[in-house]
């Protein structure tokens, strides 16, 4: 199997005449979504098609991997599987020279691309962050980090009694949390 790596799909036949453009690839080591660089455990695949639609084509596609994300509650690196999907409208107009966000007389997005191999990085990894977890939890019983002292607790006890870093406004509210 030829692995492709460069997330591109080349439109060229079908900004011709009608029909549909097919590509798939994989993304090693990490997705770059803006400024933000998302770390992958093994490869992320992606796939799409272009149909043309008129002067119009439709985007769809889809990404698949695992990224690691830090534990919420002790900070270890942990996978999290990522499944995204993704459609867009999107219309060729020569003179664009970057992909262009557009809304058309209907206040429908779409995007305007001016070269024939279209750049797919931005769709693939818009779609793969937003598909993210918000939090990641290696372990439904982590004990997480001692809030005094900063050690795991799943490796070791300090020895901190976890009402030591209450403060006493909030300890108060806890006995009356414990009332009610």
């Amino acid at each position: 199997m030829d692995v492709r790596e460069l997330q591109s799909i080349n439109l060229a036949q079908i900004l011709q005449e009608p029909g549909t453009a097919e590509a798939d690839g994989v993304i090693r080591e990490s997705i770059t979504a803006g400024e933000d660089v998302l770390p992958l455990q093994g490869d992320a695949e992606w796939s799409v098609t272009v149909t043309s639609a008129g002067e119009e084509f439709w985007l769809s596609g889809e990404v698949h991997g695992t990224t690691m994300m830090e534990c919420r509650r002790c900070l270890k690196p942990t996978p999290q599987p990522v499944n995204a999907y993704f459609q867009h409208l999107l219309e060729f107009h020569p003179e664009v020279e970057t992909l262009t966000l557009v809304q058309n007389e209907n206040d429908e997005d779409i995007y305007h691309f001016g070269e024939p191999d279209l750049d797919l990085s931005f769709f693939i990894a818009q779609a793969f962050s937003l598909a993210m977890p918000f939090t990641a939890l290696c372990d439904e019983s982590c004990k997480g980090l001692c809030p005094v002292c900063g050690a795991d607790l799943n490796v070791a006890d300090c020895g901190h009694v976890q009402g030591d870093a209450v403060p006493a406004a909030l300890a108060e509210l806890g006995k009356f949390l414990d009332e009610v």
